[in-house]
């Protein structure tokens, strides 16, 4: 989530990812171009001739890296298969996303992708779209639009993503420490999330809520640096142990502020990754010591194989999870050179690498457009 950080708090790989994947309004990208000839007969009849697909990808939020990564990642496994892929984020602006997902539906788009329709609405913007004849794959959306046929529902394994983070903070706790939680209702996953600290604290009486703060906007960091000052100054030193922050955008307000604070005792152990965050959390007096997460450019691109096996006729699960890793800032800081999100992977095993949903014949078309 996974997000809504002013873009202007974009580091300048995420603004290249930005600039090529997510915007403010529609961007538009035709598929690559043919060069020699593979042979077909793998491909199912859908793309045999090399007829490719336009596929439109909406998200909800924006300005933040996560987005832009996670529209990046869409956007590349669409051309890369042939197809062509626009990509629009609302930037947290409800009437807008339904407006886009409206607009879209009367186009000639094969497929979609779907990104935080939290609402009952987008229920209904899906069911159209359905209606229609459209392919839909969503991520962190409404859990009820797995009642909609034919749809498949992704996220992060949102249960995951918060027991690595907790079980961390209460390890080296000892289990017993006074937090502060920042989190934000409405959003399906914060939902999962906070259904896994509440057993958390209901399993570690030592664990203490001090106090909680949350807001999704399109300046979170900026607001939660504010709220994380003001809870500074009410707690003095050893009253508050660590922040739990259910979000990156919380996490990196809440390390500005514990650093202009000099409260670095206060460790923080968070959700999600970005360039930005890599970059906060390698910083040497960062108070930043953990976070989990998952690749959003392989998110984007999970996503993106997931419709093109719905627009080939094959079988799609109406759920999947993505696999959460833990990133520790200790292994980052013994890295010889700066990690970001490209080479994150020679740290984390594993990192950005899955062939779910990857068929041969997918590799087939890559190959031939690739080439």
């Amino acid at each position: 989530m996974k997000r809504f950080i002013n873009c202007a708090a974009i580091s300048a790989v995420a603004l290249s990812l930005l600039l090529t994947g997510c915007s403010s309004g529609s961007n538009t990208a035709s598929s690559a171009g043919k060069h020699e000839k593979v042979s077909f007969d793998n491909v199912p009849k859908r793309f045999a001739k090399g007829q490719g697909a336009r596929i439109k990808v909406i998200r909800k939020i924006g300005g933040d890296d996560h987005t832009a990564q996670f529209l990046a990642g869409a956007k590349a496994e669409g051309e890369a298969l042939g197809f062509t892929v626009d990509t629009y984020t609302a930037n947290g602006d409800t009437a807008k996303f339904h407006d886009a997902i409206a607009q879209a539906a009367d186009e000639n788009y094969d497929g979609f992708i779907i990104s935080h329709g939290d609402d009952a609405a987008t229920i209904n913007d899906i069911k159209k779209l359905r209606e229609k004849g459209k392919n839909v794959v969503t991520f962190d959306s409404n859990p009820d639009l797995a009642k909609v046929g034919g749809v498949t529902l992704t996220s992060q394994d949102d249960e995951a993503l918060a027991k690595l983070a907790l079980d961390q903070l209460v390890k080296e706790n000892k289990g017993k420490a006074n937090i502060v939680y920042l989190w934000v209702d409405g959003f399906p996953p914060m939902v999962r999330r906070n259904a896994v600290y509440k057993e958390t604290l209901k399993n570690n009486p030592g664990i203490k809520e001090v106090e909680r703060f949350g807001v999704a906007s399109a300046d979170t960091s900026v607001q939660t640096q504010n709220a994380v000052t003001a809870m500074l100054n009410k707690h003095k030193k050893g009253e508050i142990d660590a922040i739990f922050a259910t979000w990156d955008a919380f996490a990196i307000g809440a390390a500005r502020a514990i650093k202009e604070a000099g409260r670095n005792e206060i460790k923080i152990y968070g959700i999600d990754v970005s360039n930005a965050d890599l970059q906060e959390i390698q910083q040497k007096e960062s108070p930043w010591k953990y976070t989990a997460a998952v690749d959003p450019k392989l998110i984007g691109a999970v996503d993106m194989r997931i419709l093109a096996k719905k627009l080939a006729g094959e079988k799609t699960p109406q759920k999947y999870d993505l696999k959460a890793s833990l990133v520790s800032q200790k292994d980052l800081q013994k890295s010889n050179e700066g990690v970001n999100m490209v080479n994150l992977s020679k740290e984390i095993k594993g990192w950005g690498q899955s062939d779910a949903f990857e068929e041969d014949w997918m590799k087939t078309l890559k190959d031939h457009y690739q080439k």
